[in-house]
């Protein structure tokens, strides 16, 4: 398991919308793994599922498995019609006194089940996800 944090100058909520929007992610995908989603697929609950375009032509179905409105999102992806493979990516906010947001990123493949996904999983660094967060910071700071 990898994570990263860092603090966002806006309210969670704010940052949260850019999070439960598959159509934004691309946006600040630090794992260079995302090429697009479509509109219209905003997230609202656990059993969502969301479908997003990677770069190498695929496409992935994210069933989303943990869910609290401006607090916290977690999907685990699969091939379109099969059962998710088991790896979690998860993002979960907080407020700051400051009228912030502490953004803490994590990816999880402890539980991953498919053999051809896990070295890419284990390759997968706490840099990358740190990356993603400042690239979602500076989306949302300059949105604002």
């Amino acid at each position: 398991m990898v994570c990263a944090r860092e603090v966002i100058r806006a309210a969670p909520q704010v940052v949260f919308e850019f999070l439960a929007d598959p159509a934004l992610q691309v946006e600040f995908d630090g794992n260079e793994n995302l090429a697009q989603a479509e509109p219209g697929q905003r997230v609202h609950g656990v059993g969502d599922v969301f479908r997003m375009k990677l770069t190498n032509g695929h496409v992935r179905e994210n069933h989303v498995v943990e869910f609290h409105e401006g607090e916290l999102i977690a999907w685990k992806p699969s091939t379109i019609g099969e059962a998710p493979a088991g790896h979690l990516w998860r993002w979960s906010l907080a407020a700051t006194a400051e009228g912030g947001t502490e953004v803490t990123h994590t990816y999880d493949w402890s539980q991953l089940r498919d053999e051809q996904r896990l070295a890419r999983a284990k390759s997968t660094s706490s840099a990358m996800l740190a990356r993603s967060v400042a690239r979602l910071k500076t989306v949302v700071e300059t949105s604002a």
